[in-house]
């Protein structure tokens, strides 16, 4: 699969000068292409799966460490859903349910839209020491995905947010670029700093076509903050990171019972397992099943 793009993966958070404005720009090229071929997904479910976890960073990046964010589209279109959680370190994973889901192009362009479909988008954020996650639900407006998490922010979060992700397939299926930005008009900021960032948004090419052009997420940070200076600048990488494992497995495993677990080690059965999330496969062995419960 080719990765063309040259900028590498970063993160860059930054503040206007002024402190009215946020900026979160980042190049997400190498983990959108990592979730694409564990995934394999078709041209399509790339682009949105990519936009997904693109998104779930840019809302989790600069909050309070432990703090976790998922998008989930569930929509009524061929791809059945889009799932993406994101951590405070810049860590994300995701899947789409249907990978290999595809429709034709229209205008020349990926369908992401027709292939997301219409339904709703949820929000959890979660934190350790919350009592319980904040949870919100608003209908897909667009399923382009961008969009529909700048409509939620201002119609559930009531922020006021530009939110930008950009996804370039090759002409071999493989993701060439993927970029993305956030910015939102701080409290108190002023008419005319939130006039020069949006702006800003507007101008120019998208950012997976700067990303696509070896343009970094500094370069992008600033092409955001034009006019407005910038506070130091907070950089961190943005990676797909799956927190599955063979004893995270097995944990989970020993929920289905004692009796069924013996009598499938007794038979020399071995269990298959695929996480959902990172496609990695789990063989566990008859052994293993039967070591769940030493007394059986």
């Amino acid at each position: 699969m080719s990765t063309q793009g040259t900028a590498r993966d970063e993160l860059v958070r930054a503040v206007s000068q002024d402190g009215g404005i946020a900026v979160r720009a980042m190049v997400g090229t190498g983990l959108v292409a990592d979730a694409a071929a564990r995934h394999r997904t078709s041209r399509t479910a790339g682009v949105a799966l990519g936009r997904t976890l693109m998104g779930a960073v840019l809302l989790a990046a600069g909050t309070k460490h432990g703090e976790t964010v998922q998008l989930h589209f569930h929509g009524n279109g061929p791809l059945g859903g889009v799932t993406a959680i994101a951590d405070s370190d810049g860590n994300v994973r995701g899947y789409a349910t249907h990978p290999a889901a595809e429709l034709p192009p229209v205008d020349g362009t990926l369908d992401v839209a027709g292939a997301v479909g219409q339904g709703v988008l949820s929000v959890v954020r979660s934190r350790p020491d919350w009592r319980e996650p904040y949870r919100g639900v608003v209908p897909i407006e667009t399923g382009t995905v961008a969009q529909d998490i700048a409509s939620y922010l201002s119609r559930s979060e009531q922020q006021r947010a530009a939110v930008a992700l950009g996804v370039f397939v090759g002409g071999d299926g493989g993701i060439e670029s993927a970029a993305g930005f956030f910015v939102q008009a701080l409290p108190g900021a002023s008419d005319a700093a939130v006039e020069r960032a949006i702006a800003n948004v507007h101008r120019g090419p998208g950012p997976g076509e700067l990303a696509r052009e070896g343009h970094g997420a500094d370069a992008i940070a600033e092409l955001l903050l034009s006019g407005l200076g910038a506070r130091e600048l907070v950089r961190s990488r943005p990676e797909f990171r799956c927190p599955c494992g063979r004893d995270r497995v097995l944990r989970t495993i020993a929920l289905l019972g004692r009796d069924e677990l013996r009598g499938m080690s007794a038979r020399g059965e071995a269990l298959e397992i695929r996480c959902e999330f990172c496609g990695q496969h789990y063989t566990i062995t008859a052994d293993e099943l039967g070591a769940l419960f030493p007394d059986a």
